[in-house]
């Protein structure tokens, strides 16, 4: 099987301005629109998002002079009145606002999960990650190595970096304050910033980029490590950041992410319902959860309760208890649609779980 899911999908929506504190919403006529769908850790496949190319040399004569380099520059993103309900791949809570992103540079807003509404954004490349450090400064990443940042909670966004000539996609961003963070994604691609992102540079050689694997998701664990999983069983861990230890993972197939568990530990997910969780990642204990399917899954969340939610394909939901009890439910699809759609990120949310994925924003109680 592939990673890559594709669809044609009808969707109906309603466009809505944003404006923080509030929001005002504009009625639409239905419309159609087709999302060629990808999960975020499938990203990779095809990395460069429409770069605009060099205008060729003009005809002067049978030895012109070769025109020089012109630099590619980025398109903003279109406004579109259905970017809420088409593919979105991350989200992420700064504590005041929900931010969503995902395909052609849609960057949506939130002041109750219900009521979305587009912002401007500075690229049209596919957006597939985005975090938020406090109610104001957050970065999102996605194809043509593109990094945006906001230092207003979402309103503006300005970019950081965009090198599409790498062919290569960010799949994942982490900050631990306003001014350490780490982008991480395909073919090893893992760059660092110490100053807010005014600068990025590339991690120096560490064991997880030797064999360019796809770094699909990043996070914390409880004791402030660092941890990444990728493809083909690909983990890691570093206590700074700088220095990384490679893991020997339990599943040799790609792992799409992971969630903190105690204080050493981590709960691992990937291709075909494959689910491990450790009390010590680097012990390399690793136990199998039966989740009862064999869904691939993208995304996942820890819940206030210490419960973990996984989401993925086909609007499929497990729920790992505490007490290491799994729990199944899927994102019921919307009316006139068929199917529920691929879900790519999640976060907890008033009692249950905001779901981002193929059809947009799904919102689930628990």
């Amino acid at each position: 099987m592939t990673d890559t899911m594709r669809r044609g999908i009808q969707v109906l929506a309603c466009g809505a301005v944003f404006a923080f504190g509030s929001l005002v919403i504009a009625q639409d006529e239905p419309a159609t629109t087709d999302a060629a769908a990808a999960a975020a850790p499938a990203a990779a496949e095809g990395a460069a998002s429409e770069p605009l190319e060099a205008a060729p040399a003009e005809d002067a004569g049978e030895e012109a002079a070769e025109a020089p380099a012109v630099p590619v520059k980025a398109r903003p993103s279109e406004m579109a009145p259905l970017a809420a309900s088409s593919l979105l791949l991350g989200v992420s809570n700064s504590g005041k606002h929900l931010i969503a992103v995902g395909d052609r540079g849609n960057i949506v807003a939130s002041n109750d999960g219900v009521h979305w509404a587009q912002v401007e954004v500075p690229v049209r490349a596919t957006l597939t990650g985005v975090e938020f450090v406090d109610e104001n400064n957050g970065w999102a990443v996605g194809h043509d190595a593109v990094i945006l940042h906001t230092a207003d909670g979402g309103r503006t966004w300005k970019l950081q970096n965009f090198q599409p000539e790498l062919e290569k996609p960010f799949l994942d961003v982490l900050f631990t304050d306003a001014s350490h963070g780490m982008a991480i994604g395909a073919y090893g691609l893992f760059m660092t910033t110490s100053d807010g992102g005014a600068s990025w540079a590339e991690l120096s050689a560490a064991p997880i980029r030797e064999e360019e694997l796809h770094l699909n998701a990043i996070t914390r664990l409880g004791n402030g490590q660092y941890f990444v999983v990728g493809e083909t069983g690909m983990m890691g861990v570093s206590a700074d950041g700088a220095t990384w230890e490679r893991l020997t993972a339990p599943y040799e197939g790609s792992l799409y992410g992971a969630v903190p568990r105690g204080d050493k530990g981590a709960v691992i997910f990937g291709l075909r319902g494959n689910v491990y969780t450790s009390d010590d990642v680097r012990a390399g204990n690793w136990t199998k959860i039966n989740v009862g399917t064999v869904a691939s899954f993208f995304g996942g969340a820890l819940l206030p309760s210490g419960d973990i939610a996984m989401v993925g394909l086909a609007g499929e939901i497990a729920i790992l208890t505490k007490s290491g009890q799994v729990k199944n439910t899927k994102v019921q699809a919307m009316a006139g649609v068929t199917g529920s759609g691929t879900l790519s990120g999640a976060i907890p949310w008033q009692g249950g779980v905001l779901a981002v994925g193929e059809l947009g924003v799904s919102r689930v109680g628990l």
